[in-house]
């Protein structure tokens, strides 16, 4: 499956996407949920990994290539920027604790419909 999360500064789930087959790539899932226009619509800086490359807008993604063939000032830009990404990657993990969504053989509809219980179970728990 593939669920697109957004996350707050702190790394607190804020919102899941409906699920798509996990065959779905990253970027043509969040594209397809308007997230990439909504970030840009809003001007709001959003982390990424490597697969969002061409998003655009205010998504920002690291150098890409390998770690050696790096400028010194490039390998900094990518280091903080693994630094920021781990705190949204927490939101990720939020999901991933719940053995429920680990290995589902069903639906998008009911992946849909549970992530956004385990969503509604974390916002309003504490």
């Amino acid at each position: 499956m593939n669920v697109q999360v957004l996350a707050d500064p702190a790394g607190r789930l804020l919102w899941t996407s409906p699920a798509l087959p996990g065959s779905a790539h990253d970027l043509t899932a969040a594209r397809a949920h308007g997230i990439v226009d909504a970030l840009t619509a809003a001007n709001i800086p959003c982390w990424a990994d490597k697969t969002y490359r061409g998003a655009g807008g205010p998504i920002r993604v690291p150098y890409r290539g390998k770690w050696h063939n790096l400028s010194p000032g490039q390998q900094a830009v990518n280091r903080s920027h693994a630094r920021i990404r781990a705190l949204g990657e927490r939101s990720v993990s939020t999901l991933k604790a719940w053995r429920l969504l680990r290995r589902l053989r069903c639906s998008t509809t009911r992946i849909t419909d549970l992530t956004r219980a385990v969503l509604t179970l974390h916002l309003n728990a504490g």
